[in-house]
């Protein structure tokens, strides 16, 4: 198998079938992955042939499958040369520890699919809302696979319904972010405390290099193959990012004229930095009746996973995320590794020419390529601060896959470069296109409104996005700016003073309380009915109205003399404009012409029959300037 690792990164998933079972190709086949991303086509002969991975790809970059198969294929290699009364056929084989509840459950759900066909294959996912009871139970059966956060699997492992000592590989996912969710002493006990073998694969999945990642590496691996997966320009050029710099206030406007008037096509994610924050935006849009759902972690775990499935299946358009520990786990630090740092070999995209055999350097001390681990404990950060949130281990703008977002709105910019990255790595995923829209508050702006000014993440705003700036610039990505005529917009801002106005601090309240007493009575007292009756599940909403205010019926409507020229759109051209000119999933205003058949009348009406005998001109006739 010297030559595994040398797979055309062109081919098929059909050119492993002389590496990987027939079973899970078939699975592969019916998930729709004909063709293996870059970091899969590296990682997993490498990981077949017992290599330590250490892989850095993009976010969406095919990182869950890269580490899922092998692992797969090495539990059936396992298990096919024992005999069926073997007790060594039954063991807990490899472990996967994830940052967050929400990435368990997707991790699980992929695995899941994965072994469809191959029912000697147990997954048990810890970090659901099930009973201490009912784990202990499926871990009673020794699965095979076992997903968790490592503050769960630490727990099992010390009250021994979880062992570990027959664990042949071990994965990290997310690793720039496991240790910044508060996960540092659970990290450490797990492989300090006697719980797992001397001799086992690791495998390190991460979007970043950070003094974690490097912690993790000299803890978990020995003489890893490292790959560093940059993005191809032309997967940089699928993202369009954008940037409007308006006050506290302006930002509803915008928001409201950008989904009221469908001028973002598909779905999107709108990014907040605080739970309250995303109700004032939620009770806002439903002035409007512009349905969106809201994804915080005050919310069950059921009910979070729920409207995130939801939302991939195209239920809802609109998600308000919060992005509550974007501020303290993904701050911009100065620890960032350079590549050129590294002693160590790795791969990168533009060695694709280059034979790997000659890449990576063999482990001189082990021709099986594995190796014992140090059972020292690593060093104490002692710096790092983490901030609770009502569920330490939520996480939104990390693994969560959500599929198909036409662009993610940052209402709130986020506290650091890296978390913004994350951000807009929701979108433009898989090939297709995206946009990325940033609203920045001036420093003059800020607390200048008494109702919605003052927030404290939105103080720095400016600082935050000189470095955002200068991150995707080293990623040959350009933010753009897009200067909204103001002018043209203020036909609607009376409209929206008149909404912000009915959100009160009470009327947040109220709703906030409301949607949580909803989703606990769907999430704990309806378990056990949805388990049974699945297809229920497809009349639980989660974009319902919340109601707590007044709603005035003609907010429903826009007048059509308000509406503006819209240029048609074919495919990722429009009539008029070149393809250069033209943002993705966005619908750009006609500069100028007559009328279209259709068009609502001023006043005055067509011909001039108003006042001054002027005939009213479109007030959004040019959005942009």
């Amino acid at each position: 198998m010297a030559d595994a690792h040398l797979v055309d990164p062109k081919a098929s998933f059909a050119s492993f079938s002389h590496l990987l079972d027939a079973r899970i190709l078939r699975a592969l086949a019916d998930l729709g992955f004909a063709r293996p991303t870059l970091v899969q086509t590296k990682a997993i002969p490498l990981a077949l042939e017992g290599r330590d991975i250490l892989a850095r790809a993009r976010t969406g970059s095919g990182k869950t499958a890269a580490y899922s198969i092998p692992l797969v294929q090495n539990i059936l290699r396992a298990k096919s040369g024992l005999d069926l009364d073997d007790p060594a056929k039954q063991a807990t084989r490899s472990l996967i520890l994830v940052p967050t509840k929400e990435l368990s459950e997707q991790v699980s759900a992929y695995l899941s699919k994965l072994v469809v066909y191959c029912e000697e294959v147990g997954i048990v996912n810890l970090s659901t809302g099930t009973s201490a009871h009912l784990q202990r139970s499926l871990l009673a059966d020794k699965p095979d696979i076992v997903v968790a956060t490592p503050a769960r699997a630490l727990a099992l492992a010390q009250s021994k319904a979880l062992s570990l000592a027959t664990v042949e590989s071990l994965v990290i996912d997310e690793a720039d972010l496991i240790l910044s969710y508060g996960h540092d002493d659970d990290v450490r006990q797990i492989f300090g405390g006697g719980y797992l073998p001397k001799v086992f694969q690791s495998f390190l999945m991460s979007a970043t290099m950070t003094e974690d990642v490097e912690m993790l590496k000299g803890l978990a691996l020995r003489n890893p193959a490292i790959l560093r997966l940059e993005e191809d320009e032309d997967e940089a050029a699928n993202l369009s990012q954008y940037v409007v710099r308006c006050s506290e206030v302006d930002k509803f406007l915008l928001t409201y004229v950008i989904l009221k008037l469908k001028l973002i096509k598909g779905k999107c994610i709108l990014f907040v930095n605080d739970v309250e924050r995303s109700y004032r935006l939620k009770l806002f849009l439903e002035q409007f009746s512009i349905k969106s759902c809201v994804l915080n972690s005050e919310l069950p775990l059921n009910s979070r996973y729920h409207v995130v499935q939801e939302f991939n299946k195209g239920v809802y358009d609109y998600i308000i995320a919060t992005d509550e520990s974007g501020a303290q786990t993904e701050a911009d630090t100065d620890d960032e590794v350079e590549a050129t740092e590294d002693p160590e070999p790795e791969f990168t995209s533009t060695q694709r020419d280059a034979s790997e055999a000659e890449q990576v350097e063999e482990d001189p001390s082990s021709s099986s390529r594995k190796r014992k681990r140090a059972a020292s404990p690593p060093p104490k950060h002692g710096k790092r601060k983490h901030k609770k949130s009502n569920d330490k281990e939520y996480g939104v703008t990390r693994g969560i896959d959500f599929v198909d977002v036409a662009c993610v709105l940052n209402f709130d910019l986020p506290s650091s470069s890296r978390s913004y990255t994350h951000r807009v790595g929701r979108t433009a995923r898989a090939g297709r296109t995206g946009l990325a829209l940033s609203f920045v508050l001036p420093q003059e702006q800020w607390g200048k409104d008494k109702v919605v000014g003052g927030v404290p993440t939105t103080k720095a705003d400016e600082l935050i996005f000189e470095r955002i700036e200068k991150e995707q610039g080293g990623r040959r990505s350009k933010i753009k700016e897009y200067q909204f005529d103001m002018k043209q917009v203020e036909a609607f801002r009376y409209r929206m003073e008149d909404a912000l106005r009915a959100v009160t601090r009470s009327a947040i309240k109220e709703a906030r309380i409301k949607e949580l007493k909803s989703e606990i009575l769907n999430s704990e007292r309806l378990k056990a009915h949805f388990e049974d009756n699945p297809l229920d599940l497809e009349y639980l909403r989660h974009d319902k109205p919340l109601h707590p205010t007044r709603v005035q019926a003609h907010m429903k409507h826009v007048p059509k003399y308000l509406l503006p020229r819209i240029m048609p759109v074919s495919g990722t051209e429009t009539e008029g404009a070149s393809s250069a000119e033209v943002k993705p999933g966005f619908v750009p205003f006609k500069n100028g012409g007559s009328r279209g058949r259709g068009r609502g009348r001023g006043r005055g009406g067509r011909g001039g029959g108003g006042r001054g005998g002027k005939r009213k001109s479109d007030p959004l006739k040019k959005f942009g300037r």
